[in-house]
């Protein structure tokens, strides 16, 4: 018998990317949610779109899903169009952050109606369930109503119904949406052996936690993909140190701030910000310069937060 893991692996295994997304605008009317999207996800990766609440995250994802008719530019998911709606479906599985689960249905016949979907039935499908189950360790709750499992427990099941078709890309909107901090590891534990699998998984975020657990990332804001890099990588571009000040006047500040010390300073709302490799160093110099006008001055080392100010001049607001 063919081993189906390695019918997947087989299947995607190129130098294509899993997604290319080239010159895609999109419209609500007169706004304009996607600004020129331009972005290739790699195969057998975790890739994490992170982007605010009205980024474009969510109506790239659905795009992608085709779900929406794309109105420019071109999408192809595992090498098909998005125009062929038929076979991108074919080759993708998705779990919405809103639960789609039939909370008065078992484990099992929830799956069996999803199976019902790509034609699985009998034998095909009693080996299939058997194996998502068992991949995802659901297998001691198969008979079990969804309504009496907890939240971690239900993501599995809808992780269980995406998989069901072995799609070559996972899709996944807002994943740890409802979920308790150890049930998030375990959604983790499961992507992570997903992409053992041969899978590649994308997802949607506005968590800066999740976001770097993936392997690579597209940070998104006002319609634009406006950097891609691995976590370590968008960090290391901002160096080493970073010190945050909040004073009385921070335009004239930053000013000074910049004539007198040549430092660069970056304005967000009312908070400065100075990117350098040695920070410490640079706090008692700051401080005796600004004097009575410095409310507060932090140090530390640069998140994901930092990388999205850095890159938009925007405080990342949901």
């Amino acid at each position: 018998m063919t081993n189906p893991v390695s019918q997947t692996q087989q299947m995607i295994t190129t130098n294509a990317p899993a997604i290319s997304v080239e010159g895609v605008f999109h419209r609500y009317g007169q706004h304009e949610a996607l600004r020129g999207i331009d972005l290739q996800i790699p195969t057998g990766q975790i890739f994490a779109l992170l982007g605010p609440n009205g980024s474009g995250k969510t109506t790239l994802f659905r795009l992608i899903c085709t779900l929406m008719p794309l109105q420019c530019g071109s999408i192809r998911v595992a090498g098909a169009s998005v125009a062929q709606r038929l076979a991108v479906r074919q080759r993708i599985g998705i779990v919405f952050q809103a639960p789609s689960l039939d909370k008065k249905l078992t484990v099992d016949e929830n799956i069996a109606c999803q199976a019902a979907l790509y034609g699985l039935s009998g034998a095909e499908l009693r080996s299939r369930r058997d194996e998502v189950l068992g991949m995802l360790n659901l297998i001691d709750r198969r008979h079990e109503l969804c309504e009496r499992l907890s939240g971690g427990l239900k993501r599995r099941v809808e992780l269980a119904k995406g998989l069901l078709h072995r799609p070559q890309v996972l899709l996944l909107d807002e994943p740890s949406t409802g979920l308790d901090p150890t049930a998030r590891l375990d959604l983790w534990v499961a992507l992570r052996q997903m992409v053992a699998d041969g899978i590649t998984v994308v997802l949607t975020t506005h968590l800066f936690e999740e976001a770097d657990k993936a392997d690579t990332l597209a940070i998104m804001d006002c319609g634009q993909v406006v950097s891609v890099g691995t976590p370590a990588s968008l960090r290391l571009e901002l160096g080493e140190g970073l010190i945050m000040l909040q004073t009385e006047q921070p335009e004239e500040a930053a000013l000074s701030l910049q004539s007198h010390f040549d430092l660069q300073v970056q304005q967000v709302g009312q908070q400065l910000r100075i990117q350098t490799p040695q920070p410490v160093q640079w706090v008692s110099r700051i401080a005796d310069h600004l004097g009575d006008s410095l409310h507060s001055i932090t140090v530390g080392r640069p998140g994901l937060e930092d990388v999205f100010v850095a890159k938009t001049g925007n405080p990342f607001c949901n």
